[in-house]
């Protein structure tokens, strides 16, 4: 049974559909029930799929003020649905998993990677073609479209990771590119590959060695060895997805763009509409709630005017964009960017007890 659940509209589904995650803003992940609490920590391991897939980062989820984030993760979510997957277990038996797909707001979590500074690597993705030779004591054969299953970690992991791979349509010719292949002549495997567009390539051979299976990689852009590098294991299936992780970081090594939010540092920000000790204290509290800021010391009051240090993680760009989003703060003075430039001094550490020297005009803000 397929039970379907949203925020806002319900998705409207026929039977025979089958929820699946389509895209980068969407992941799947396995759940062990229905439950709001085991669907809360879900949505959080979907966002980190997510936040991986947009920016090409397996280490996204580590970076400063992402946890935070996926403790709240829900609010990212647009809908989602429940899926059960049929399986058998080694006795033969049926089992089954049940799956979560979650589909995020794009706008939103293109916000929160703006607000902290993730890097992007932009749409639309290239797609490598992957030139793999295995040799599992038989003689080194090419996996081409045909035999894909023999592969299928690689390629699996490479959709993970936010792109896809492609495969050599196996003619003879191209089966004969095995000897490059194994002796890691680049040049004559481009040359194979360009008929296929883009000019990438993802160079692989797995063969049995003393410790199981070793593969080596290479990994070449436009003509250009971006990477090599070699992993050795017990699991070839674990070692062809060492392909699609090593092709993913060096194309986000190379193409990802950090957003320009400005640098990490102090800053002071003065807050206004402050009528009441009510006003201070939910001003106070939702600072101290958002993510992008990290600190935060009062410098300044006056009647209905508070003036702050902010610690900020990606400086007054990031500190703009969250707040717009959640409407409890308005930028005021609308006919300037009072999110371009320093407001203080940039690395000064807020909770030292020095006072942060202004370098240009303060950011305003009114409570709503």
């Amino acid at each position: 049974m397929l039970v379907t659940a949203s925020f806002g509209a319900s998705a409207q589904r026929v039977e025979g559909d089958r929820a699946v995650a389509q895209g980068a803003y969407n992941a799947e992940v396995a759940v062990k029930g229905q439950g709001a609490d085991e669907r809360r920590r879900a949505f959080s391991r979907a966002l980190v799929q997510v936040l991986g897939k947009l920016s090409g980062d397996r280490g996204a989820a580590s970076r400063p003020g992402v946890g935070a984030e996926l403790r709240q993760a829900e609010k990212y979510v647009r809908s989602f649905d429940y899926r059960q997957d049929e399986g058998r277990s080694a006795s033969g038996a049926p089992s089954f998993k049940t799956m979560l797909v979650v589909r995020f707001d794009e706008a939103a979590v293109d916000d929160l990677a703006l607000t902290l500074a993730l890097p992007v690597w932009p749409q639309p993705r290239p797609k490598p073609v992957l030139w793999l030779a295995i040799d599992d004591g038989s003689g080194p054969r090419l996996v081409d479209v045909k035999s894909a299953d023999a592969a299928r970690s690689t390629l699996d992991r490479a959709i993970e990771r936010g792109y896809r791979l492609g495969l050599p349509g196996g003619s003879a010719a191209e089966k004969a590119v095995v000897g490059a292949i194994w002796r890691g002549d680049t040049a004559a495997v481009a040359r194979a590959s360009q008929r296929y567009s883009p000019p990438m390539q993802l160079i692989g051979k797995l063969y049995r060695s003393s410790g199981g299976w070793t593969a080596d990689w290479i990994f070449v852009d436009n003509g250009k060895v971006l990477s090599r590098w070699s992993e050795s294991g017990a699991s070839a299936t674990q070692l062809m997805a060492t392909g699609a992780d090593g092709s993913a970081d060096a194309l986000m090594k190379r193409y990802a763009k950090r957003p320009d939010t400005g640098p990490a540092g102090t800053y002071r920000i003065a807050f206004t509409g402050l009528r009441s000790a009510d006003d201070y204290v939910r001003l106070s509290g939702y600072l101290q709630g958002l993510t992008v800021v990290r600190g935060m010391r009062p410098a300044l009051a006056t009647a209905q005017r508070m003036e702050f240090d902010l610690d900020l993680l990606s400086g007054v760009r990031g500190f703009n964009m969250m707040v717009e989003r959640d409407g409890v703060l308005a930028a005021l003075d609308s006919g300037r960017d009072t999110s371009i430039g320093a407001v203080g001094m940039p690395g000064t550490n807020a909770t030292d007890g020095q006072p942060v020297t202004a370098s240009g005009s303060v950011p305003v803000y009114t409570l709503h």
